[in-house]
């Protein structure tokens, strides 16, 4: 009977400590793969910072990069941010005559000081700006250079179709721009045209033709021949004033100018237009001043190529 009850203990014990061996092995198993799946979940927490700085910068270049596209955009569209109370140059065209207009924009040429008051051509990245007989110290005058930002205060006027700033006062701000010779060859004879008035602009491909007097008919010289140009609009002037010249394009005829208080007898321009042949072809910069109809300030003339 003791060895009954010996032997079904023994029995009982062996069968405990299999269950036991069952549960640890089970056990361990469970606890094996979360150590296994731990690691992956660590390098997906690692990772992911890494991702974030990666993307960090990215994003910041964007941000950066954003206003600095804004700003490009802008300055090739022309577009000018005014100070306060200042005119736009769509504003200043609107803008009744013989009102007060308040612009900013850069000196490109000089044509003349006399008595404490400039002449000035001007521009910014939207439209030209004439200033006629501005309140200017000789001082102040040599300060203009090219590119010169100026704010000018004074009144819009009209003198034979040229639209004009008079009786103007300035101030030399910070800044400078000099603008580019436009190509307004295509734009001749046509009613856009006087929308670009003022501006610094180039012809190109025109044919020196004999210049005509007001009734059309061919001016000459002492000699009884046609010429090229003239000294003043009526041929009554000599060396040092004006010239005045005739080119053509597709049949039609123009009439430029070298004003003399602007280019006068030493510059190249100058000698280019005095020795100008009827039947060349030529190229030329300078500013659309109007008078009675377009009639340019010229400041550059070139054989075309």
């Amino acid at each position: 009977m003791k060895k009954l009850t010996t032997l079904l203990l023994v029995s009982a014990l062996v069968l405990s400590c299999v269950g036991c061996g069952a549960k640890e092995d089970a056990s361990g198993a469970d606890n094996a793969q979360q150590t296994e799946a731990a690691p992956e979940t660590q390098e997906q927490d690692e990772a992911q910072p890494e991702a974030e700085d990666a993307a960090r910068p990215e994003a910041e270049a964007e941000a950066e990069t954003e206003p600095q596209a804004d700003e490009d955009a802008q300055q090739a569209a022309g577009a000018e941010e005014k100070s306060e109370g200042v005119m736009t140059y769509a504003e200043y065209v609107a803008a009744d005559l013989d009102t007060e207009v308040v612009v900013e924009t850069y000196v490109q040429a000089k044509q003349s000081w006399w008595e404490d008051k400039a002449t000035v051509y001007t521009q910014d990245q939207d439209g030209a700006y004439f200033v006629y007989n501005m309140a200017c110290t000789e001082e102040d005058y040599a300060k203009l250079t090219p590119g010169t930002k100026i704010k000018v205060t004074g009144y819009k006027a009209e003198w034979s179709g040229e639209v004009e700033i008079i009786d103007a006062t300035f101030e030399i701000e910070d800044g400078n721009y000099v603008a580019e010779a436009e190509d307004m060859t295509a734009l001749l004879g046509s009613d856009e045209l006087i929308n670009h008035q003022n501006k610094f602009v180039s012809f190109k491909g025109m044919t020196v033709e004999a210049k005509k007097d007001a009734d059309g008919n061919e001016m000459q010289d002492a000699d009884g021949n046609s010429v090229a140009f003239v000294y003043n609009w009526d041929g009554s002037g000599q060396d040092g004033d004006d010239l005045y010249f005739d080119v053509s394009l597709d049949g039609n005829t123009y009439t430029f100018t070298v004003e003399s208080y602007l280019c006068d007898n030493t510059t190249d321009v100058y000698g280019a237009v005095t020795a100008l042949n009827i039947g060349d072809t030529i190229d030329m910069e300078g500013f659309l001043y109007w008078y009675e109809g377009v009639n340019p300030h010229i400041t550059s003339v070139t054989a075309a190529n």
